[in-house]
């Protein structure tokens, strides 16, 4: 059974819907960079380890990603999950990890990496919206692709309402990309694309707005 160690810097809602998912796979630490992460408490209900390695003591991003790697090796992770942690990773970290770091971000990448993606996404006008699972590179929110959601973007949407909508999505399908890992449904292939084995495509197409 693969071990994993969940990354958060806040409420950690996309943790929680991992925790409430009975993945087959031992959670063995989540780890947060604030000692008030709403996340922590969640975590420590469900009887998992917790840790916090505050980066606000750390003099520099280098020194903050060793002193987290230190801590998240002592649970011999396979997998290592962020999970709203709000952090810029330095390239050492994330080849540390490479293969085995992932992320989820708000928005239909390569589409609106980095922040404030609903409110660029209503301002653009896009019909359709969603949400990314992928493996972290160097690259910013450009590492390869494991799986997404779309939504609808409503006439009357805010910010905020589009935000839930995507949120639901998230929380269906980054425990899907985490059980794909754990049981070795996944590969990288040789152009960096995710290959999903022995698995069919869906042939539905969601169109925004309908057709008449």
């Amino acid at each position: 059974m693969k071990n994993i160690v969940i990354l958060i810097s806040g409420r950690g809602s996309n943790m929680q819907a991992l925790l409430e998912a009975r993945l087959p796979c031992n959670i063995a630490a989540v780890i947060s960079n604030r000692a008030d992460a709403e996340g922590l408490n969640i975590a420590q209900a469900h009887g998992i380890h917790t840790a916090v390695i505050a980066h606000r003591d750390y003099a520099d991003r280098g020194s903050f990603d060793a002193a987290l790697a230190k801590t998240i090796d002592r649970y011999n992770p396979d997998i290592v999950v962020l999970a709203g942690f709000m952090r810029i990773l330095t390239p050492g970290f994330v080849e540390h990890y490479r293969g085995r770091l992932i992320n989820i971000h708000p928005s239909l990448l390569p589409a609106y990496s980095g922040l404030d993606t609903h409110a660029r996404a209503l301002h653009d006008g896009v019909k359709i919206h969603g949400c990314t699972v992928h493996f972290v590179t160097a690259d910013l929110d450009h590492g390869p692709i494991i799986i997404q959601a779309a939504v609808p973007v409503a006439r009357d949407d805010t910010e905020q309402t589009l935000a839930a909508r995507v949120l639901r999505e998230e929380h269906r399908i980054y425990p899907q990309a985490v059980r794909w890992l754990c049981t070795d449904q996944i590969e990288l292939g040789g152009q960096g694309r995710v290959i999903l084995k022995c698995r069919k495509q869906i042939g539905t197409a969601l169109i925004s707005p309908g057709l008449e």
